[in-house]
């Protein structure tokens, strides 16, 4: 007898109910600490640092699913569980559970932990294909916003490959669900609008900021004396990027940072922190929503579904920005030999 699969719709309820529970757990921790209690180093791993506020999000997330593994079978990835994931329930086989469920309690930890910005709980389910699962196995996408203190809506995002989107609001202030309408931008070019290269930490910012700057003059041409034409937004959250472009606040982000290990050891330097799978897992949302999501080569954004290999990704609000920015795109990553 195989095991149990369940509905993509019932996947995507028990994955809300878990990560609204996450949210809570949160929350209530949060109103009673310092900045610099939730901001203290609690662990350095392959992939990251940790976090005091990490280890919050973390707290129950093996008891959470544990709920999960009462209806169905999966191995669980994410950070602070081993490289080959953790099997629910225990003692199956990681091999034939039907799903491998990829999660991040809380991206856009140093944004929130100083309550600048929201940080995000990012889920998605794939079907199990070993160690071959990968970003394209996802089939269900679920993220919930941990919202900063001044902040009385939390939004919730979820997608089913091929069959469309939601999106709800919850009301802090009465505990209640409420109507959220988000739409990604129809604009066809960046000009006046919110447009950007990912350069959030120290080491080859300065190569990031000149295909940037390559980039926009190709697009709209040379800065004009005393105007602004184009915004950025240093979001430093890869589900809160997402977010964004699916609000219609952005209309173009790219995160190249793995690119650039090969001109960093050219100067001596090396490659820090890069975004990883878990980070990317609920791009289907966006894709969904008529957001075109690439890797740097312009093809379909992929990786393996782990917590350690590098994924550069470039993303654009609708199918025109696409069509008339990824070749430009493309001629400049070629002129620096990133692709």
């Amino acid at each position: 007898m195989g095991v149990k699969t369940l509905p993509p719709e019932v996947l995507v309820k028990r994955i809300r109910e878990i990560q609204a529970q996450i949210r809570q757990i949160v929350l209530s921790h949060i109103a009673e600490q310092t900045t610099e209690a939730l901001s203290s180093v609690a662990a350095e791993t392959e992939g990251d640092t940790i976090y005091a506020v990490d280890r919050v999000s973390e707290e129950g997330l093996i008891a959470l699913f544990e709920t999960l593994a009462q209806e169905t079978a999966f191995v669980l990835i994410g950070e602070g569980l081993s490289e080959s994931g953790q099997v629910f329930p225990e003692g199956a086989d990681p091999d034939g559970v039907p799903y491998r469920i990829i999660v991040d309690p809380m991206d856009g930890t140093r944004g929130f932990m100083y309550d600048k910005r929201s940080a995000w709980i990012l889920t998605g389910v794939a079907h199990n294909r070993g160690a071959n699962t990968s970003l394209q196995d996802i089939f269900v996408a679920v993220q919930t916003e941990i919202p900063t203190s001044k902040q009385f809506r939390s939004d919730v995002l979820w997608a089913i490959r091929d069959r469309g989107y939601g999106v709800e609001g919850y009301n802090r202030l009465n505990g209640k669900p409420m109507p959220v309408v988000l739409k990604p931008s129809t604009a066809t070019t960046i000009e006046h609008g919110f447009a950007m290269i990912s350069r959030f930490f120290p080491g080859g910012k300065d190569l990031l900021a000149k295909v940037e700057e390559d980039l926009v003059e190709k697009l709209i041409g040379p800065v004009v004396p005393g105007k602004a034409r184009l915004f950025e937004d240093q979001y430093i959250c890869s589900g809160g990027q997402f977010y964004e472009l699916m609000a219609g606040h952005d209309r173009f982000n790219a995160d190249l940072r793995p690119l650039l290990e090969s001109a960093l050891i050219k100067r001596g330097q090396s490659l820090g922190i890069c975004c990883h799978p878990y980070d990317v897992c609920t791009a289907l949302i966006a894709e969904e929503m008529g957001v075109k999501v690439t890797n740097a080569q312009a093809e379909r954004l992929n990786a393996p579904l782990n917590t350690t290999h590098p994924v550069a990704w470039v993303a654009y609000a609708n199918k025109t920005l696409q069509k008339n920015m990824e070749p430009l795109l493309q001629e400049v990553l070629r002129q620096y030999g990133w692709v």
